[in-house]
């Protein structure tokens, strides 16, 4: 992780945060400790206190009594609520992001799914999380739509870490992909929100299974 300035702006700090809740660096429910966060960020103890409150406000951190600072745990409902919000919305992605596709964009997504493939065969679950993030954000981009962007990029940080178990179905949703690759690169914006569309039914219905078998416990 890169040294911030002391100088560098809260922003920056939130920022640097942001990644690493995004690389899945604090489990739910763990402490975070801001000096430490300040020492290895190379920033001040009230730069990282002022981010952390950022992330409080999106609903990524809760400051809890006699705990400190902590990661909140994404329950099975949670996610299942923000999925199906992210699933409408994606329908509007794949319309919008169709028109607006370019090459440089369609050359990067070929690499990323590349490495999808890869991570996919491993089984690694982590590392596609990761990838199914840039590959979305790289999509949401070509909306055109800073608001829309900022709203599913929002939705898609609370989901980190989640607690979906999604191995049983990895190689379906990394097919889901290429579909919605596919409907992108031919600029069919019919194609692609189809695609959106079947892709997040599939993880909502995992989700809905995995409440209904915790349910039977």
């Amino acid at each position: 992780m890169p040294k911030i300035k002391r100088e560098d702006s809260t922003t920056k700090v939130y920022g640097a945060l942001k990644g690493m809740i995004a690389d899945y660096r604090f489990q739910p429910g763990v402490r975070l400790k801001i000096g430490e966060l300040a020492k290895e960020l190379g920033a001040s103890r009230t730069s990282v206190s002022e981010a952390i409150r950022r992330l409080e406000k999106e609903g990524l951190l809760k400051n809890m009594p006699n705990r400190g600072i902590v990661m909140v745990e994404m329950t099975l409902e949670k996610s299942f609520e923000l999925f199906q919000v992210r699933g409408a919305l994606e329908t509007l992605v794949g319309k919008l992001a169709a028109g607006n596709i370019d090459d440089g964009t369609i050359t990067k997504m070929a690499k990323c799914l590349e490495k999808q493939l890869k991570v996919v065969e491993k089984g690694d679950l982590i590392r596609y999380s990761q990838l199914d993030f840039d590959f979305h954000s790289m999509i949401y981009k070509m909306t055109r739509s800073s608001f829309l962007e900022e709203l599913l990029d929002s939705i898609k940080a609370k989901m980190r870490p989640f607690d979906i178990h999604l191995k049983p179905i990895l190689v379906q949703l990394y097919q889901d992909h290429v579909k919605i690759f596919e409907a992108l690169r031919s600029k069919n914006p019919e194609a692609a929100e189809k695609a959106f569309a079947r892709h997040n039914e599939k993880i909502i219905n995992r989700i809905k299974e995995q409440i209904v078998a915790d349910l039977a416990f």
